[in-house]
């Protein structure tokens, strides 16, 4: 800080010692110095989006604290802290301080840890500090400066208005005439002054409250009642209010001027303007649209059928196909818009545009890679989906035909083995019973594997979680205690009978050896059958290959089992001759088994039947999967010419945006083009994704015959496109930069070629050392602070490269400067003439009542001659309209 800065400061924070006293002698002051601090504290934070209600709860954070001293500092505060904690709130509030100490101030016992507690003196106090050195001490009228710069500022603009004597700042405000004579001084329009009453002082403040509210964008920050009813207003209130009135009425009197050019660069910045409010719209826009579809592609809760999974397809295909290509060329025209932009800012010599936080191109692209990549993970997951559903469908269909099968077989097996007829048999039927016995051991131990089978395939179910697995499981539960039931039983039984073998002398060997042989071979039956009318998926031409082969093996043991059951027909057939012949009472049936031969002859017939149904549906699935075959090839061959075509296409912008083959002109008409060309392939594009909607159809999951997805193809696409569009608007923003700044073909050529030597990555862009590098060879002779100034000036979003563009804009703008220079005093001295300044009244003449008031809001920042007031001369001319680097 100088000496002029540190000398003020003393000066007026001295007061701030007696700051308990004050409070403490009139409590009405401290409700006055609530409100109207809090007002010019919101007066600022709206700047940034934010207010405050509580000055003392809503500043214990730090976080607001930091966030006023930015806006009215211009400069950025250290990180702040975003925990809870009070170490964390002190260590904000601290950064503050030591803040607002850097600028000076002297802060007199107010400490971080008051703030933070909520004390209210101690947060009035520093808001005052704030005030003091950011709104009242840079205040210079005639020498003097900050309370009594205003003061005399305030008695100069109120001298000729009668009954009004500004001598203080608390009883000389008290009738509102005070706060009415600067309005009207300033805007006369607004207040009938010769209406106002000295004795009226409501009125008065109320009216001055109201006007300067409304009309000049002053927040009341005081209560009329307040000030009458209190003997002497708050001094601290009354100056932070009337500064407001000076910064607000300090600028107005700066004048404008050229009214042809000055046309010219209104309209140029009221474009500009536009162009940013339909960039933060679209990219508002195009945001929310993102953040609206992210949480739909996340809904990740499956669908109980395979239908419910089949129509979540439809509508993910549907939003590909018609809700997401419309917000693809938003992206690109944003990019676009946002480029011509830049560029238009940079030939006015503005500063760059900064969108709004959160909506950065960068930002713009982040989320639509989220989106992306939620979008690739949610396709994925429906395919998943459709193969786990039906492969549920399946194991469920696999599962009941088990099932089914395995209680046809134990249906009254419990009755057979609880029965007690061995207690009246004879010697012979004990036999046959005990024979009979271990011939239902021997089929009970073959149905062994089938329940396991079952319960296997009610777990899978079970870990697929399958919908329906409460019913599966409790069949399951079913069938499992059942067969411990009949393996109890069986050992039961089977004890029983031993206990009586010694009992039995004989036993038809015949029919034990045709038990023996049917029960196997009644086996084999039904488990052929189960096989025969097992149900399969396929997804490739081997497997439904290797199903038919297994199938061929099948048909090939036909024969042997035919020799068998005529074998085991044949026994039978012995058996009954025997009976035949020495009249056996075997009440005509096998005490052994209760496989009958009609039974085996009809279980023959059966599989004999469903044999060529095998037949004809390995070959229906073979056709089916031909079929599948002949669309992953064509889907395989198209996409394998398409995706090395997008990526030369993409090769080949590049090799055009970087050489030197013609005009311009040449370039943006060979571009496009190649623009016509690309877009003239869409219909091959449209025709991959009938392909691909056709393979999705026919759920075909891999496809060997290319490397190529939908998504691969489509990502290029949309690239591709991107690419031209930006290539195509970097280019014709070369052409509006060389017209702008009468560069030649000649000199083009030279910046591209200097520029391609250095661009060593050729990747269109040089970074910081190639560029000094260039500079360097093109005779700059510079230090590290110019350096960095012609950095700022070439890459103003500081990403440590510098485009062709930013190159060009450099070097016209380095040629230019001295033409810039003569023509702002050539159109001065037209309008000015002889006396070297132009007065308000000859700009609102020159130019449309809408210009000229936009004009003296642009002017504002800048001061006039100071013999002329309410003028402008040319150096304050020049600076507001092209900037102090022109001059």
């Amino acid at each position: 800080m100088d000496h002029y800065d540190s000398q003020q400061t003393n000066d007026y924070m001295q007061p701030e010692e007696d700051w308990d006293r004050d409070l403490l002698l009139d409590p009405a002051w401290e409700k006055q110095q609530r409100k109207t601090f809090t007002a010019w504290c919101n007066s600022h934070l709206r700047k940034a989006g934010t207010q405050i209600e509580n000055i003392e709860e809503d500043f214990r954070d730090g976080l607001k604290l930091m966030l006023l001293l930015e806006v009215i500092s211009g400069e950025r505060l250290a990180k702040p802290e975003r925990g809870k904690m009070r170490v964390h709130k002190i260590s904000n509030v601290n950064k503050a301080l030591d803040f607002i100490a850097s600028k000076g101030v002297k802060l007199v016992s107010i400490g971080a840890e008051e703030i933070v507690d909520g004390n209210v003196k101690m947060t009035l106090g520093m808001i005052w500090t704030i005030i003091l050195r950011f709104a009242i001490q840079d205040i210079s009228v005639e020498e003097t400066s900050a309370k009594e710069g205003l003061l005399l500022w305030c008695q100069r603009k109120t001298a000729p208005y009668k009954n009004v004597n500004i001598q203080n700042f608390h009883i000389s405000w008290k009738d509102g005439l005070g706060f009415c004579a600067l309005i009207h001084r300033h805007r006369p329009e607004l207040i009938d002054y010769g209406k106002l009453r000295k004795d009226d002082p409501l009125t008065n403040l109320n009216t001055a409250f109201d006007v300067a509210e409304k009309y000049l964008d002053i927040p009341k920050m005081l209560d009329a009642e307040d000030i009458v009813g209190t003997a002497r207003p708050d001094e601290k209130a009354i100056m932070t209010y009337v500064s407001s009135f000076y910064h607000a009425f300090s600028g107005a009197q700066k004048a404008e001027t050229a009214a042809n050019r000055i046309c010219k660069v209104l309209a140029v910045n009221q474009e500009n303007e536009q162009l940013m409010e339909d960039y933060e719209k679209l990219a508002s826009d195009l945001l929310e649209w993102i953040r609206r579809t992210i949480p739909w592609l996340e809904n990740r809760v499956p669908e109980n059928t395979m239908h419910a999974m089949q129509q979540k397809l439809e509508d993910f295909r549907d939003y590909r196909r018609l809700h997401k290509p419309p917000k693809v060329q938003e992206k690109c025209q944003l990019e676009i818009n946002f480029n011509t932009l830049q560029t238009k800012l940079r030939l006015s010599n503005r500063p760059a545009f900064m969108p709004s936080e959160g909506r950065m191109v960068s930002d713009i692209n982040n989320a639509w890679g989220c989106l992306e990549q939620v979008e690739k993970g949610y396709e994925e997951w429906l395919l998943n989906e459709i193969r786990r559903l039906e492969r549920l469908d399946h194991l469920a269909e696999k599962f009941r035909q088990k099932a089914s099968i395995h209680e046809a077989w134990t249906d009254g097996k419990e009755t057979m083995l609880r029965q007690k007829d061995y207690e009246t048999a004879t010697l012979s039927e004990i036999k046959a019973l005990l024979k009979k016995h271990e011939a239902f051991e021997s089929d009970l131990a073959a149905h062994q594997d089938r329940v396991e089978q079952i319960a296997a395939i009610a777990q899978e179910l079970n870990e697929l979680d399958y919908y329906d697995s409460p019913s599966v499981n409790a069949r399951c539960q079913k069938i499992c205690d059942q067969w411990d039931n009949l393996g109890a039983l069986t050992q039961k039984r089977r004890e029983a009978l031993e206990r009586t073998e010694k009992l039995l002398e004989t036993i038809d060997q015949l029919y034990l050896e045709y038990a023996k042989r049917a029960a196997p071979f009644n086996n084999w039956m039904e488990g052929a059958m189960e096989d025969l009318q097992d149900t399969f998926i396929v997804h490739t031409i081997e497997e439904i290959q290797g199903l038919t082969t297994a199938h061929e093996q099948f048909k090939a043991t036909l024969p042997d089992a035919d020799k068998e059951r005529l074998a085991i027909l044949g026994i039978h057939n012995e058996v009954s001759k025997i009976v035949q012949t020495y009249h056996v009472n075997m009440a005509g049936t096998n005490p052994y088994t209760t496989i009958t031969p009609q039974e085996i002859n009809g279980k023959w017939d059966h599989v004999r039947q469903l044999v060529p149904r095998r037949d004809q549906a390995l070959t229906e699935e073979h056709a089916r999967q031909q079929h599948n075959e002949r669309l992953r090839k064509q889907f395989g061959a198209q996409a394998n010419v398409i995706g090395p075509w997008i990526q030369t296409k993409m090769e080949e912008i590049g090799r055009i945006s970087i050489e030197m083959h013609g005009t311009l002109e040449d370039q943006l008409s060979h571009l496009r083009q190649y623009e016509k060309s690309i877009v003239n392939y869409k219909p091959k594009i449209d025709q991959l994704e009938g392909d691909h909607q056709l393979i999705q159809e026919a759920l075909i999951f891999d496809n060997k015959h290319t490397n190529y997805t939908m998504e691969h193809i489509r990502v290029g696409w949309e690239q591709l496109l991107t690419t031209i569009a930006r290539t195509i608007n970097e280019v014709e923003n070369q052409i509006l930069t060389r017209d702008a700044k009468g560069i030649s073909q000649e000199q083009m050529n030279e910046f591209r070629a200097s520029f391609n030597h250095f661009d060593r990555k050729k990747t269109g862009m040089m970074d910081t050392d190639d560029f000094r590098a260039c500079l360097i060879s093109m005779g700059y002779n510079m230090g590290e602070a110019e350096f960095a100034r012609i950095m700022s000036i070439v890459d103003p979003n500081r990403l440590g490269v510098v485009t062709f563009q930013a190159f060009i804009d450099f070097m016209s703008r380095e040629t230019a400067d001295t033409d810039t220079a003569d023509q702002v005093m050539a159109s001065f001295k037209i309008l000015a003439g002889d006396k070297n300044y132009i007065t308000m009244d000859e700009l609102r003449r020159e130019l449309p009542p809408d210009q000229a008031e936009y004009c003296i809001a642009r002017m504002a920042p800048y001061t006039g001659p100071d013999s002329v007031p309410g003028a402008l001369d040319y150096m304050s001319f020049s600076t507001a309209l092209y900037g102090e680097s022109d001059l």
